[in-house]
């Protein structure tokens, strides 16, 4: 059975409470080069390519697109809008990730050099909109999906490929490049599920097929044909056998319930195949996994494409010296994978997990611990409601040379943690080893405490850590809040003993690089930063009266050396250093909502960075409304007002208000309703100027009359700091 969603009850403290190498190049630093898996694709983000579509983020508030889009950013397409990619590399495969509106399905045009394929690209909302809505502090998640395709063809880098949207609104996030190899060939001796009577077309139920042929293959292998199969069970009984495939992209298992047994004798080895679920939903008591149980001592799973399952692995019973490497895990509605006590020499690496529901990789010690095991060079993207990586308890623990980005809502980057859940548990013990992780855009809001996780986060959530914990050789950027945290997150001062950060880089870090909120202590030699947000250091422990965090200073460190005075607040993004841009547009790229508009001229059209594109509302329907979210609160001074510079457009006035809120639901009148004039002889563009004690996230343009055409309209609405 799956556990329920881990819920962090601390309340709040006052008011505070290839991204590897070869993986999407165009947006990691080579520093990140040394961290994650090995893979065999090369990703290229859709903000990076050619679109004739709109840009929307970058955005860190939960619940929103942006916000679970790799790099926080993506590309929207309506009707007709195609975004066109460079190959990076020689392909003849494609994955797309994307997300559809909730209730929509459709598909895309796709051009390679100009030239359209006859097969489209399937986009669906089927696996996307989850709600847990008893997970306090969840809100609907999972926007995302991933799509692939053959293109039929050999191409080269600098090719172009493109995808063009036919009807539904398709937002673009990023499209990974692939050279696949030619089908394997059957190995000698081996049992076919075909000559079983399996039905490669899908068509028919093979669930007996592949349980004969198991039953025939013991101590040898079951082979799976290029084809697509169904099954409409689970498996079990598996042990003493080989499950290969022709190759992922060939052949195809379609199952929500691949293997169900609670123990075996091992020796179980899967590769080579996919296995594509059918899970819309999360429910936690159903065993909707790839492997719901045990695979037994000596097993692994290798060159898997697990997809739209409730959890890829979630392991219990004996696995030991399991190996789970080179696979890849989509669209899980909760963890990527879950070792659920008693792995013992548990091997877990140069895997690829994305839009995971849950931890994208998790051990977890209840009932006895896990011993000796380690996630290892595995990259992990989008995990959209908990960590990239957790380690819920154990002993002797390694999470090495791994790479993480954009966490979500209630997670961190990494949590090393003694939250237990369930009873009993084994707390961390001997030596827990965290070295050479790269976290990039990691660590989130938790709405539960009304203040944020770190990117790197150690937590004596329900009991001390008293286990040696060593995080070294560690590199953070671009956290939207802090880089380590140290907290007891369950709200009872338990102590956080023992750790020593050693080799760190973190750049932009949005509030601070320390954030200690338990009592007890940790050394930090030779950790850098640059461009923090606020101070180095917020050291504020929870409860006030269980102790104070020490921290030793271990020589070698720079740039973090001052500390947040107020314990009282939490520090927002950037508060208390100059602002690396204050000149910069704070709407540009945001999300826009409109109470109407009128047919392709949307609410983003006035935040796309292009004049010559305008939102108009509904016509003839006055007032109208326009807003934008700004992703955080701020003391906008002045607003510029467009419309398209083109002649074409005659000189008009329009009656707005302009409203503010902190909240998005309580507005309150910033500048009241006045005429502004706007006149194409003198660039069509109005300026308004905000009261100094205006402070807001949402801005809001009440328009009540346009003299030129009977509706609102903004082609570009700029939001600045300056007067």
């Amino acid at each position: 059975m799956h556990r329920s969603r881990s819920v962090r009850h601390m309340p709040a403290i006052g008011a505070v409470v290839a991204l590897s190498a070869g993986l999407l190049t165009a947006t990691v630093p080579a520093a990140h080069a040394a961290s994650g898996a090995t893979l065999p694709f090369t990703s290229v983000e859709a903000e990076s390519a050619t679109s004739t579509g709109t840009r929307i983020g970058p955005d860190y508030t939960q619940g929103t697109l942006a916000s679970e889009a790799s790099g926080r950013q993506a590309v929207r397409l309506t009707s007709g809008q195609r975004v066109e990619f460079t190959v990076p590399r020689a392909a003849n495969a494609v994955n797309l990730a994307y997300s559809v509106p909730d209730g929509q399905s459709g598909s895309l045009d796709v051009y390679v050099n100009g030239t359209r394929l006859t097969r489209t690209l399937p986009v669906t909302s089927k696996y996307s909109y989850i709600d847990t809505g008893w997970i306090p502090g969840a809100k609907q998640h999972h926007f995302f999906d991933n799509s692939r395709l053959l293109l039929g063809q050999n191409l080269q880098a600098g090719d172009k490929v493109a995808f063009q949207s036919t009807g539904t609104q398709v937002t673009v996030d990023v499209a990974d490049f692939e050279q696949v190899d030619a089908a394997a060939s059957q190995p000698a001796g081996s049992v076919s599920v075909t000559s079983k009577g399996a039905d490669p077309s899908g068509n028919g139920d093979s669930t007996q097929a592949f349980r004969d042929a198991i039953a025939a293959a013991q101590g040898g292998v079951v082979w799976i044909p290029p084809g697509d199969y169904r099954l409409t069970s689970s498996l079990s009984g598996v042990q003493n056998v080989t499950l290969q495939g022709a190759g992922s992209w060939y052949s195809v298992v379609h199952t929500s319930r691949f293997i169900d047994q609670s123990s075996s004798s091992g020796g179980v080895h899967i590769k080579d195949f996919a296995v594509i679920g059918e899970v819309t939903e999360r429910v936690d008591s159903n065993p909707d996994n790839f492997v719901n149980g045990s695979l037994g001592p000596n097993s692994s799973v290798s060159g898997m494409w697990i997809q739209h399952m409730k959890v890829g692995l979630w392991l219990m019973g004996n696995n030991d010296n399991l190996v789970v490497e080179n696979n890849r895990i989509l669209d899980t509605t909760a963890d990527g994978l879950n070792l659920n006590g008693n792995a013992r020499g548990v091997r877990v690496r140069n895997n690829f997990l994305r839009n995971q529901g849950d931890d994208s990789l998790a051990m977890w010690s209840l009932y006895s611990a896990d011993t000796n095991s380690s996630f290892e060079n595995n990259t992990i993207s989008q995990p959209n409601l908990a960590n990239g990586i957790a380690i819920y308890g154990g002993t002797d623990i390694a999470v090495k040379n791994n790479l993480v980005s954009d966490t979500n809502a209630l997670g961190s980057g990494i949590a090393i943690s003694n939250q237990k859940f369930l009873d009993p548990f084994s707390p961390l013990a001997g030596t827990i080893t965290v070295d050479g992780n790269t976290l990039v855009r990691a660590g989130a809001m938790n709405p539960n405490w009304n203040h944020p996780m770190g990117a790197l986060r150690v937590d004596s959530y329900d009991s001390a850590i008293n286990a040696t914990v060593n995080i070294t050789n560690t590199t953070i950027t671009d956290s939207p809040y802090s880089a380590f945290e140290f907290v007891s997150g369950g709200g009872q001062g338990y102590p956080v003993r023992n750790v020593t950060v050693d080799g760190a880089t973190v750049r932009n870090t949005g509030t601070v690089v320390v954030q200690a909120e338990a009592q007890g202590a940790a050394t930090f030699r030779n950790v850098t930063a640059s461009s923090v947000g606020a101070a180095g250091i917020y050291n504020c422990p929870y409860p006030a009266s269980s102790g104070t965090f020490t921290l030793t200073d271990g020589g070698g460190n720079s740039g973090w050396n001052s500390t947040w005075s107020d314990c009282s607040t939490w520090p927002q993004p950037g508060q208390g250093n100059p602002d690396p841009d204050p000149n910069r547009n704070l709407a540009k790229g945001r999300p826009a909502t409109a109470t109407g508009s009128q047919d392709v001229y949307t609410p983003g059209k006035a935040v796309d960075g292009d004049a010559n594109s305008y939102w108009e509302s509904t016509n003839n329907a006055f007032p109208q409304s326009w807003t934008v979210d700004l992703g955080s609160s701020y003391a906008v001074r002045r607003l510029v007002l467009k419309l398209p510079p083109s002649s074409a457009w005659g000189a008009r006035t329009q009656t707005i208000t302009v409203l503010g809120s902190t909240d998005g639901s309580n507005y309150s009148t910033v500048v009241g309703s006045s005429g502004y004039r706007f006149d194409p002889a003198t660039g069509n563009t109005a300026t308004v100027s905000l009261p100094s004690s205006t402070n807001l996230r949402y801005l809001r343009l009440s328009v009540s009359a346009n003299t030129g055409w009977p509706a609102g309209q903004f082609s570009e609405v700029e939001a600045y700091l300056t007067s």
